[in-house]
């Protein structure tokens, strides 16, 4: 009975989310059909609590932070200096300037915590400069779909947030488990760039004209102020001088002030970046609330024992669990977005994998990595939904562009299983 229901309430789910009705509606009103059925404790009052807990956590306040340093960042001439420090270094490798969508993604990464932020900030001063320089589309499109992904790895991330909220993990010791497995990501990245350049000399620009030593250190000059907010935001966390919020506040203030030194800040790009950080985070909230509640009716429902007592019955190695979540939720990514993805399988899949003997801080960088994949995989990856808007392709066009660097995404999940001091060995320094 027990297990039908469950089944019967997941499919229902999936009929609700496919109805186009708000996810964060739909996770609510299938947790209240739940509680109907399976408990007699009063719905109101579980309702209540739970929302009022899942969304009053003092750590969760970084996140709204993190998204307003972002919207503030996204409305200055950051990404267009970022361009112009980077592109003299970059012309005599294979690949040249394919790489700024890669470079430029992690730094961007590094200050705005979002895929999307990052996909689209990128995307508009990268794709018309590669194609007024005679890059190929196909490659500026996918490398920078792939890239932009670094955007939930690097910390600051807003999906490690929430992760460590739903888990109930350090946030910090997160961040720091993100900065390796980023920095290989990124290399991996630049690795595929440069075997296919090397593979297609024919359809790589020739190099501009050479530029010396002194010449590139003067135009690395534009890269000081993203450098300098990373260093205040990361290195504040890193030094244990604050706290995930606390950074996320100095990050806003940096933020603002290098702004003001770019007389960018008004009223209009002040009001418009908190208003826009505000619907994201009452978006992201709701989700939230949602998730939890319906955890919550999951829970009364038994499916979490009763999904462990299944992996537990089928006996299977590490290797094999790892590669079915990981298929798992690459799937469940053609359906939903990252942020509700995490929240609604994490309270479920953890009885099961701290079982399976998996650290933690570990799987929540197997989660983020595996729904960074979900990003540029149709019909719902956010990346390629942006990359449609700015280039009005079609959206199967985008994802076949993106596919090759889809393969190294899995092969960084592997690295980072094989070998998982790649995650584990910075936070267990710190």
């Amino acid at each position: 009975m027990e297990v039908a229901l469950a089944v019967g309430l997941i499919v229902l789910l999936f009929i609700v989310l496919g109805s186009g009705l708000w996810i964060g509606l739909s996770l609510l009103g299938v947790g209240l059909i739940a509680m109907e059925f399976v408990s007699s404790r009063p719905v109101g009052d579980a309702m209540v609590l739970t929302i009022w807990g899942s969304s009053s956590s003092w750590t969760l306040t970084a996140l709204p932070l993190f998204l307003w340093m972002g919207e503030i960042l996204f409305r200055t001439k950051l990404s267009e200096d970022m361009f112009k420090g980077l592109a003299p270094w970059l012309n005599h490798l294979p690949g040249r300037l394919l790489h700024v969508n890669v470079i430029g993604s992690a730094i961007f990464a590094a200050v705005s915590g979002s895929s999307a932020a990052t996909c689209a900030t990128i995307g508009k001063i990268s794709l018309p400069e590669l194609a007024r320089r005679g890059y190929p589309e196909s490659m500026a499109l996918g490398t920078l779909a792939g890239s932009a992904t670094l955007g939930l790895l690097i910390p600051p991330s807003i999906i490690m947030i929430v992760y460590g909220v739903a888990a109930d993990v350090s946030i910090s010791k997160l961040f720091l488990a993100g900065v390796v497995p980023g920095i290989l990501l990124a290399t991996l990245f630049m690795l595929y760039i440069a075997i296919w350049a090397l593979l297609h000399k024919d359809q790589i620009p020739a190099a501009d004209a050479p530029t010396s030593f002194g010449q590139k250190l003067y135009a690395s000059r534009h890269l000081i102020p993203v450098i300098g907010l990373i260093g205040l935001v990361l290195g504040s966390i890193y030094t244990g001088i604050a706290t995930a919020t606390e950074a996320a506040a100095l990050g806003v203030t940096g933020s603002l002030i290098l702004a003001g030194i770019e007389r960018t800040l008004n009223w209009k790009t002040f009001s418009e970046g908190l208003g826009a950080a505000c619907r994201v985070y009452c978006m992201i909230g709701l989700i939230l609330a949602g998730a939890a509640f319906l955890t919550l009716a999951m829970g009364f429902v038994g499916l979490p024992r009763h999904l462990a007592e299944y992996i537990g019955s089928l006996h299977l190695s590490p290797l094999v669990l790892m590669l079915a979540l990981a298929v798992f939720f690459i799937v469940l990514g053609c359906f939903l977005d990252g942020i509700s993805m995490v929240v609604l399988t994490i309270g479920v899949l953890l009885p099961t994998v701290q079982a399976a003997g998996f650290d933690l801080i570990w799987f929540g960088v197997f989660t983020v990595l595996t729904v960074e994949m979900a990003q540029i995989t149709p019909p719902v990856g956010l990346n390629l939904f942006v990359l449609q808007g700015l280039t009005k392709h079609q959206l199967t066009y985008i994802a076949r562009t993106a596919a090759p660097l889809f393969a190294v995404m899995m092969l960084a999940v592997l690295a980072t299983y094989f070998f998982q001091d790649i995650v584990l060995w910075l936070p267990n320094k710190m």
